[in-house]
């Protein structure tokens, strides 16, 4: 037990740290939020309006890939370097994680996350939006603020 007495003493003084830095916070500073105080900082610019749209499910699944890929490199390496000492069972754990890996891959592109920019355009609209959705007939259409709706059909008024 001798051996952890630094580790435990070295975690109990960040518990106190920690509370010790929560406790002084309370007491010495008064809650006075203003408008400039819970806005979101973004460089120093201060946002005029609303952001046109928000980013879509497809850039998150994307980055997520990205993590899952660097912590299957992160795996990999010392699995190469060590196959021999380490045997059948880990190949099988690295072939079970690159299988599920793999998989999530298929599925983003299947949804169609990695098509961004000219190739989505390229495509048209998707099938699973109906060609009779306007501006009108929908909710909320973000960016359509202010915006002049056209007419639909021929003989309609704007």
């Amino acid at each position: 037990m001798g051996q952890y007495l630094a580790i435990v003493l070295l975690l109990g003084l960040g518990v106190l740290f920690a509370l010790g830095s929560f406790m002084t916070n309370k007491l010495l500073v008064k809650g006075r939020p203003t408008a400039a105080k819970v806005a979101p900082y973004e460089c120093g610019i201060v946002p005029s309006k609303e952001p046109p749209e928000r980013f879509g499910v497809s850039f998150y699944l994307v980055a997520m890939l990205f993590i899952i890929f660097d912590i299957e490199i992160v795996f990999l390496y010392p699995y190469v370097v060590a196959r021999a000492e380490l045997g059948a069972y880990a190949f099988f754990e690295i072939l079970a994680f690159s299988v599920v890996f793999f998989a999530a891959i298929v599925y983003v592109v299947a949804k169609g996350g990695l098509d961004w920019g000219p190739i989505r355009r390229l495509r048209g609209l998707s099938p699973a939006i109906s060609a009779e959705r306007t501006t009108t007939s929908t909710i909320r259409r973000v960016g359509a603020d202010g915006r002049r709706v056209e007419p639909s059909e021929p003989g309609e008024a704007a």
